[in-house]
């Protein structure tokens, strides 16, 4: 997926299905030119995986003196004559052996590439401070572990390895963690994505321009790195292209020969004629085709999409090359799997998966594929080998080791000599020589010792009153108080709970508003269920084009606006985003702001001077972004913390809870701490004592813009670190 260094430039939508709840994937350029621009995204979500039961299954019973048929020929042998009962209990039966299977099982590492990120120092180690281990190691240990057990030969990684090309540090803790792949002599294919070349140009917005025909192949870090040397060293390795990008190798399992061909993202067509030449060279060979991207996910989350990148590969390398049986990428977050149907009349497997948008930038999570060649069956299983090792403390209802969702876990049947007779009339099953199904005793392994925290199921508020009051709040404004579906009109005051900070709807058409009615914002009694306040307001017809949008401000004189907060504090806010919401109309839409420009601060060096010195917002990917600028002398620069993405028409908890000491600050979304937080940030820089607060809409460069669209619920500001206890979604003591 596409992660820019410079969080908030231009983007171009890569699909268009804006009101999914898998997160959009878009087009980046990591060249130096594109630093400048405006609205650049840091790309991350959250998505909440289910976890169903984790039964082992024996493989079916049969033959042997248990029963079943006699063979021809064969006269049975008489039973032996009863024996009259001895004394005490009879004995127990002989218990029933399962059928050994022949099988072998492919180890799957989706995007690794916030793993890479935030097991640096440059990212305060996050994975390594709060859990004391990281992700991406777990994968390659728990693999390097379990081949021998688990009969697995080969492993596939899909491409962003890192997160920014150009950071050497993430490019360090990829290479340590495939080493141990290397130490263990466990082969596997790799394959750049396009956070991992210099360059990345999206399909959809230019088929022609972005492929590896294009690259200065000298400066590529991802061919520095892992290059066609390092590949060689691997006893399955078959050749590169010339490019360097582009890869095949060749397996031996249960006695038959497989090949994985990788191709990096955007191969191009001397790329493909490669890719053909190397299946044409091998001409028995089932083929397992492995790109960054190639299948999507649509809005429903589990149903496959085609993009115009893997329709192409459709019509130029796969449709016409029965060899390939199954193709596997990564790149759009979430899971879904299609079957299509080639120029043979066979079937062929297409799978995507990318856990990167889920808690912790994936949690862990990979895939295993089990072959099972008795049975004529793949068996998928999505599962964690990190979530078991983290310190029981730090659990909570994201940390799912094994997931059972239908598109995690399933089984495709396939009669794998049919398929292959068309190039390999000799394809068998091999020997049985595997106790039972690999799928089976991998998640055996997995929840042997680790339960899934139990679900902590939080109380309704018994009354509007019913919320930890906690010293220290600054203001706490409630959207309550009108009749439902009415329009909050402008000029009304929503009180400040505190006294001291009211808010009141502005004028319409300000500062470069333009269209703003006094329906755009409306009273209703929607609200998170976790909200003691009974209601919200709505914001309606907000969009950045026209631009049309409508908020609240403090007074002038409203002792908050002065307020940096230097001693750590907490920001608390219900929201729900408009199921209606796209990004062309709704990115970067805010929370919360404080006016100003950020460029206007002394000592401010960062980017985007026009930006308010604070954004509680929604980004162009759904992620919500607290980015301020600290309150500190000398040079100063924002800093941005990043959720998930947040799925539409969903109302979520967010707390921002800087600590005191160490400055750092931690965002939770429905109270799970996020994975890309921000450290070493003291207190929020203000651009006066008169510039207001804004909620529900921000600026730029003086003007308003940016308005939320959506329902805003209850939102507090603490001049303290608050636990969750504390909390909005708490109940008052007693």
């Amino acid at each position: 997926m596409s992660v820019s260094d410079d969080p908030r430039g231009a983007r171009t939508p890569r699909i268009a299905s804006p009101s999914s709840s898998i997160a959009e994937s878009t087009a980046e350029s990591n060249t130096a030119s594109s630093t400048a621009a405006r609205r650049q995204v840091l790309k991350l979500g959250a998505s909440l995986l289910t976890v169903g039961g984790s039964s082992a299954l024996l493989a079916a019973c049969g033959g042997g003196n248990g029963g079943g048929s006699v063979l021809p020929g064969v006269l049975p042998v008489p039973a032996p004559a009863t024996a009259p009962p001895a004394s005490g209990p009879a004995p127990a039966p002989a218990p029933q052996v399962a059928a050994k299977i022949s099988a072998f099982a492919l180890a799957v590492m989706p995007d690794t590439q916030f793993y890479a990120r935030y097991a640096t120092a440059a990212e305060s180690d996050q994975y390594d401070k709060r859990f004391g281990s990281a992700p991406f190691a777990a994968q390659t240990k728990w693999i390097a572990a379990n081949a021998k057990a688990l009969n697995i030969p080969f492993t596939v990684h899909l491409g962003d390895v890192v997160d920014q090309v150009g950071k050497p540090d993430q490019w360090k803790v990829a290479d340590a963690a495939m080493k141990v792949l290397e130490d263990a002599k466990l082969p596997y294919s790799v394959l750049a994505g396009n956070h991992d070349v210099l360059n990345d140009v999206d399909y959809s917005v230019d088929p022609v321009n972005g492929t590896d025909a294009a690259r200065n192949l000298a400066a590529e870090p991802y061919l520095q790195w892992f290059g066609t040397e390092r590949a060689k060293k691997q006893a399955t390795f078959g050749a590169r292209d010339t490019s360097g990008f582009h890869e095949y190798h060749v397996f031996e399992a249960q006695g038959q020969k497989f090949m994985v061909l990788s191709l990096s993202w955007r191969v191009s067509d001397a790329g493909i004629a490669w890719a053909r030449q190397v299946i044409a060279k091998n001409p028995t060979l089932p083929v397992i085709l492995v790109n960054h991207q190639l299948l999507n996910i649509d809005a429903d989350g589990t149903s496959p999409l085609e993009t115009d990148y893997g329709k192409m590969l459709w019509e130029k390398l796969i449709r016409d090359n029965d060899q390939i049986f199954m193709t596997l990428n990564g790149h759009h977050h979430g899971a879904a799997h299609l079957t299509k149907t080639n120029d043979f009349g066979h079937k062929v497997e297409e799978m995507v998966v990318d856990y990167q948008m889920a808690y912790q930038g994936g949690n862990g999570l990979m895939r295993l594929y089990e072959f099972d060649l008795t049975n004529k069956k793949i068996k998928v299983l999505s599962f964690s080998p990190w979530v078991p090792q983290k310190p029981a403390a730090t659990l909570n209802g994201f940390d799912q080791a094994v997931l059972t969702t239908p598109n995690e876990a399933f089984v495709i049947e396939m009669d794998f000599a049919q398929r292959f007779a068309g190039f390999n009339k000799g394809f068998a099953a091999g020997e049985a020589t595997v106790g039972q199904s690999l799928v089976e005793q991998a998640k055996a392994l997995i929840l042997a010792n680790y339960k899934d925290p139990e679900a902590i199921v939080q109380r309704p508020a018994a009354d509007a009153d019913d919320y930890p009051k906690v010293a220290n709040t600054l203001a706490h404004w409630r959207f309550v108080g009108g009749t439902v579906n009415q329009p909050v009109l402008p000029g009304t005051v929503i009180a400040d709970v505190t006294g001291s900070n009211p808010l009141r709807r502005d004028a319409l058409n300000q500062n470069g508003v333009a269209g703003a009615a006094d329906g755009d914002v409306v009273w209703t009694d929607d609200r998170h269920h976790l909200s003691a306040a009974p209601g919200s307001v709505r914001f309606l017809n907000t969009n950045k084009n026209t631009p049309r949008l409508s908020y609240f401000l403090t007074d002038a004189a409203a002792p908050i606006n002065a307020q940096t907060l230097t001693n750590g504090y907490t920001v608390e806010a219900f929201v729900k985003i408009d199921k209606s919401w796209t990004s062309g109309n709704h990115a970067w839409m805010n929370i919360m702001t404080r006016d100003g420009r950020r460029g206007d601060l002394s000592g401010y060096t960062g980017g985007d001077p026009e930006a308010p010195p604070m954004l509680f917002a929604i980004s162009s990917l759904r992620e919500v972004q607290w980015e301020v600028v600290p309150e500190q002398p000398g040079n100063r620069s924002a800093k941005t913390n990043w959720s998930g993405e947040v799925i539409a028409d969903r109302w979520v908890h967010i707390a921002i809870v800087n600590d005191p000491v160490s400055h750092d600050t931690t965002m939770y979304v429905e109270g799970a701490p996020v994975l890309r937080n921000a450290a070493a940030i003291p207190g929020l820089a203000t651009r006066s004592a008169d510039s207001p607060w804004v909620v529900g809409g921000g600026s730029w460069d003086g003007a308003r813009a940016d308005g939320f669209f959506g329902n805003i619920g209850e939102v507090r500001v603490v001049a303290a670190a608050l636990t969750p206890t504390q909390w909005l979604t708490a109940r008052k003591a007693g």
